[in-house]
């Protein structure tokens, strides 16, 4: 059984984004945003009123704030799921769908089949866009070694290992990510080299030329001298997960790890990053 808070919140935007981050370091473990706010799910098991009542952003300056609890069994969430979970396509290269839609009407390089259950990752959104846009736009990566941190479905991880990479490794602090990453990479015919559960105590000892974090702020900044470490020189990391106005924080932990900025990318208000370690 999973309680359901449903917050209606005015404005939508960014409530819904900060409130996202809030419930996760409750337990929360899929959300979904609606017209007015937001849709929020954890394991009864889990639920703690007093926790969520004690929000700060329940009273907040800029918005205003409504919330319904309820409970609804898993098989029935997963069917309202699954009725209005739609494919996206990214340019003209990639579209991410679901086991359950048909194949893309039209060719793509790269159709990626994505069933997320209760993981995150699917493109819808913005912070995931960014990255397989990234990755996209990059040459072939044939024999790079390349690191999903933060896996959650292993969307990412999955389509560098399509574009060629290998090894690639996933990590992910959730036991149902890393179950639900081995299935999609079944999915796709590809090889993950390994999916780690756990954080950035996993990577100890390896090195990659390519390191994608798609996590947020907080855990980047803890995690990036583990990053830095790891990567290989020449190597570039893409970070995502954040807002814009977060990237002088970023920028300048990278730098104080020897990394350098390479550039910046940005959907709404969500922001990509990407640093480089000299040779």
């Amino acid at each position: 059984m999973y309680i359901r808070c449903s917050l209606t919140l005015n404005p939508p935007q960014p409530a819904a984004e900060i409130f996202i981050a809030a419930l996760s370091e409750l337990g929360f473990e899929s959300f979904e945003e609606t017209d007015d706010g937001l849709k929020a799910y954890i394991q009864e098991e889990h639920w703690d009123e007093q926790a969520f009542a004690a929000i700060a952003y329940h009273n907040h300056p800029d918005w205003s704030v409504e919330y319904q609890i309820d409970r609804v069994p898993l098989e029935n969430w997963n069917a309202v799921w699954e009725s209005e979970y739609q494919p996206i396509t990214i340019g003209d290269q990639c579209v991410v769908r679901a086991d359950f839609h048909p194949k893309p009407d039209q060719a793509v390089t790269y159709d990626l089949v994505i069933t997320p259950k209760m993981s995150f990752g699917t493109g819808h959104h913005q912070t995931t866009y960014l990255m397989l846009s990234a990755l996209l736009q990059m040459e072939s990566l044939e024999g790079k070694a390349v690191l999903d941190m933060g896996a959650g479905t292993g969307v990412l991880g999955i389509l560098a290992a399509k574009k060629g990479a290998s090894p690639v490794f996933a990590v992910d602090i959730e036991p149902w990510c890393v179950e639900n990453c081995i299935e999609n990479a079944l999915a796709n015919e590809v090889k993950l080299t390994e999916v780690l559960q756990g954080g950035a105590e996993k990577i100890q000892g390896l090195t990659f030329d390519i390191i994608l974090a798609n996590i947020n702020k907080n855990i980047l900044l803890a995690d990036l001298p583990s990053y830095a470490k790891a990567l290989n020189p020449g190597g570039l990391l893409l970070l995502s997960g954040f807002y814009g106005e977060d990237i002088p924080d970023l920028e300048q932990t990278a730098y104080n790890c020897g990394l350098l900025k390479q550039g910046t990318s940005f959907k709404e208000q969500w922001a990509l990053a990407g640093f480089s370690k000299d040779i």
